[in-house]
């Protein structure tokens, strides 16, 4: 039996291949950005093609640095950016237009339109997502509308859709030549256009977007032992199966396993991601959540979560870097903050995109507030951090409004978790324990348990449960008064960013 999963991880800035032992344990790993294309303010593409060649490069330099071959994978999994819309030619392979991309707000149109006439209703009841520009329903519709001849292309077949999941496993499984056209449960949930009862496509859904079912991939369990076919790689040497796939948040919730109700974690990466499972009951949130299916394990039913989606964290450090030139990299943050001790009033709320939850506000922007000429780069950079940690605090309220049970200790994993001063600030924030697992990068972690489970390379969830170690706590030092007062100039902070774009 060979001895290690693999795991491809598509993410917003870069796309990764991790392998992993029988422990969980990393033993090795290669990591490629690709580039971001902002056309115009508000939109943000992604080059398909740059994707496929970023995938096939990770795989060969983690195998080759690894010192290992194919033959030592039992098999791989795929998680990846959830939402981004891709869409291509069946017969060449060649991208129709480039991918757009989860952030991108070009389809605020499209959200209030459907609002505005009752449609959204039925999308929340069936679909568990409140009209957005972030789901992939409306960009496909702005896609069908706005690429020449792509309509009658989709209506024939010729032109199919995906998540970047479905991209690429149809390119790893042959492409033009018998590519498989799937996707799992956890990524059809984030599509506006699947029903989360029936666990399929649903023609009303698909009505209001007009988009030909057709263009659609089949949906499957995320751990699935024949769906996703099997990776050949470059050199054609014996054939991995493809036997996980999650969108990248479901699997990071399986990769802290959080297979019990009432258990949560949050992934600091692009975006900050806190998901709360909520077992095989559908939860419908009142104060801004999403329901979404969390991941589902061979023919065992469904299970659920609520989820609190941040679209910017981890970018607005990265903005600090390309935009504003303060830092030279991205760890550079955690050094320009620490030289000072607070803020100094300022707050800084990166609303590029709007605000996702529990707003779900597209006309706001961001806003730098409560400057002096007291204030320096190092107080914007602590800002930058403070922003990702009350940010959380918005969706971890929500959450325990809807679930009513308070939040005691919060796992976290992603890249921001290096940062050993934001973590602080978070459990300041929070006023509760963070906690970090020594397998930081969970996000991969969890497609490779989906993939194992599938094939018998772990026994089940109890399993995975006892490789799960604590690498990092943090504990809250702030006062009562403190988190009271800096929580209170946040949320006036975000009504300043508020009413900014006109929405058609």
């Amino acid at each position: 039996m060979a001895d290690f999963i693999g795991a491809v991880d598509q993410g917003t800035t870069s796309t990764r291949f991790m392998i992993f032992d029988h422990d969980g344990s990393e033993v090795g790993r290669h990591q490629l950005e690709h580039s971001q294309l902002m056309p115009r303010a508000g939109w943000v593409e992604h080059n398909p093609l740059e994707i496929w060649e970023r995938t096939q490069a990770v795989i060969g330099s983690a195998l080759t640095s690894s010192g290992l071959s194919q033959s030592d994978l039992a098999a791989i999994g795929i998680t990846n950016q959830r939402e981004t819309t891709i869409v291509w030619d069946r017969r060449t392979g060649r991208p129709l237009h480039n991918a757009i991309v989860w952030q991108d707000t070009r389809t605020d149109s499209i959200a209030k339109a459907l609002d505005a006439d009752g449609r959204g209703d039925v999308i929340r009841s069936k679909a568990g997502l409140p009209p957005a520009t972030y789901f992939s329903g409306g960009k496909l519709q702005w896609l069908l509308d706005h690429v020449d001849g792509l309509r009658a292309q989709a209506e024939h077949g010729d032109a199919i859709f995906g998540t970047a999941d479905t991209w690429v496993i149809w390119n790893l499984t042959g492409g033009p030549d018998g590519g498989r056209h799937v996707t799992d449960v956890t990524n059809a949930s984030r599509t506006m256009l699947m029903d989360l009862v029936t666990l399929e496509w649903d023609d009303e859904l698909l009505g209001f977007f007009g988009i030909p079912r057709a263009m659609l991939p089949s949906i499957h369990p995320s751990g699935d032992g024949a769906a996703y076919g099997s990776y050949a790689g470059l050199r054609r040497a014996a054939d991995v199966p493809i036997t996980g796939v999650l969108g990248d948040q479901q699997a990071a919730t399986v990769g802290q396993v959080c297979f019990a109700p009432g258990e949560a974690k949050n992934t600091y990466g692009t975006g900050n991601f806190l998901l709360l499972n909520t077992g095989e009951q559908i939860v419908r949130s009142e104060h801004g959540l999403l329901t979404t299916v969390a991941y589902q394990l061979g023919e065992l039913a469904p299970v659920y979560a609520l989820e609190g989606s941040i679209a910017v964290t981890g970018s607005a450090v990265q903005w600090l870097r390309d935009q504003l030139g303060i830092i030279s990299g991205a760890s550079d943050v955690e050094r320009l903050a620490a030289q000072v001790e607070d803020t100094g009033g300022m707050y800084f709320v990166p609303a590029f995109s709007g605000l996702f939850a529990p707003y779900w506000r597209s006309d706001a922007r961001g806003a730098i507030v409560g400057m002096s000429r007291y204030n320096t780069n190092a107080h914007l950079a602590r800002a930058t951090l403070e922003a990702i940690c009350y940010q959380s605090r918005d969706v971890s309220d929500a959450m325990t409004q809807d679930s009513g049970v308070p939040l005691e200790v919060l796992k976290v994993d992603g890249g921001v978790t290096a940062n050993r001063l934001c973590m602080q600030l978070q459990a300041d924030v929070l006023g509760v324990p963070v906690v970090k697992p020594r397998v930081a990068e969970t996000t991969a972690l969890g497609a490779a348990y989906a993939a194992g489970l599938a094939t018998g390379f772990w026994s089940g969830t109890d399993e995975l449960r006892r490789n799960w170690q604590e690498a990092e706590r943090w504990e809250p030092t702030w006062s009562e008064d403190r988190r009271r007062e800096g929580y209170a100039g946040w949320r006036r902070a975000v009504e300043r960013t508020l009413d900014w774009v006109d929405v058609e």
